[in-house]
């Protein structure tokens, strides 16, 4: 069994991720480690691999070399249907929502719920009474204001957009969520309503991989940032313990890796 120097097992660990396209390393040997209850943020300036490191984790790139741990335990996705099925659900930048349908149908969307006996089983009847009130059940857990799980998303604000992409993967998630840049294009107060759903998705008991270009809303939520450059993990820092411009040097190679935090915040044998 994986564990750290605090003896935490993680939940989602990388070691050793190599991924070429042609004469171009994405990712050089990266590793990483997701902790239980915990919102670890992934920082990176253009070109360092953090995309490609994600998309290694959500199943949507298959690395060249190196090995992926999911609860200690080893795992290859071919692709994000294997990755859902592992019970790691992503919210990319774009939402992937169907404006035109209403809530609980993206809630559910590719996973329906189909009435029980000869109505679904034969005629493949959806349950929408059963849907909409457990989408009505996750927004509200999550406390998303909206009127009815009837409405079209198109008729929502953009923070209530994202808060139907989150309450989604909470809803089906059952080890990892990872947000993709969740507060871009968003102002200052529909970007704090989704970083509070990112709090109360990790107070649920899910870690969530938080990828982001906002730094002061990476120091404000996350618990761990992992600092990727050149394709690699190059420190582990703590906001509490890290100012933003000290992250920011490290991250551009104004400043060298804090190899001392990453050793200790561990790297697994």
């Amino acid at each position: 069994m994986n564990e750290n120097a605090e003896g935490v097992r993680p939940v989602l660990e990388a070691h050793g991720l190599v991924k070429r396209y042609g004469h171009v390393t994405a990712l050089a040997g990266a590793d990483f480690e997701l902790r239980p209850g915990e919102i670890l943020a992934v920082i990176g300036d253009n070109g360092a691999g953090k995309s490609s490191l994600i998309k290694a984790l959500s199943g949507a790139l298959v690395p060249d070399e190196g090995r992926i741990l999911l609860d200690g335990r080893p795992v290859r996705f071919h692709s994000p249907a294997d990755a859902r099925r592992a019970g790691i659900e992503t919210v990319y930048q774009d939402l992937a929502v169907a404006p035109a349908l209403d809530i609980a149908s993206n809630m559910f969307l590719g996973r329906e719920v189909r009435r029980k006996g000869v109505l679904g089983r034969v005629f493949r009847l959806l349950d929408h009474k059963a849907m909409q009130a457990e989408a009505g059940g996750h927004m509200q857990d999550l406390k998303i204001g909206i009127t009815s799980t009837k409405q079209a998303v198109e008729t929502l604000s953009g923070g209530q957009r994202q808060g139907v992409a989150v309450a989604r993967s909470a809803a089906f998630a059952r080890h990892v969520v990872i947000m993709d840049e969740p507060t871009a294009a968003l102002g200052v107060k529909e970007s704090g309503m989704v970083l509070e759903l990112i709090r109360q998705v990790r107070d649920r008991g899910l870690p969530v991989i938080l990828i982001s270009h906002d730094m002061p809303a990476v120091f404000e939520v996350a618990d761990r940032i992992h600092i990727q450059r050149l394709g690699r993990r190059v420190a582990v820092v703590r906001p509490a313990e890290t100012d933003m411009a000290e992250a920011v040097a490290i991250m551009t190679g104004a400043a060298p890796g804090n190899l001392a935090v990453a050793a200790n915040d561990n790297e697994t044998t």
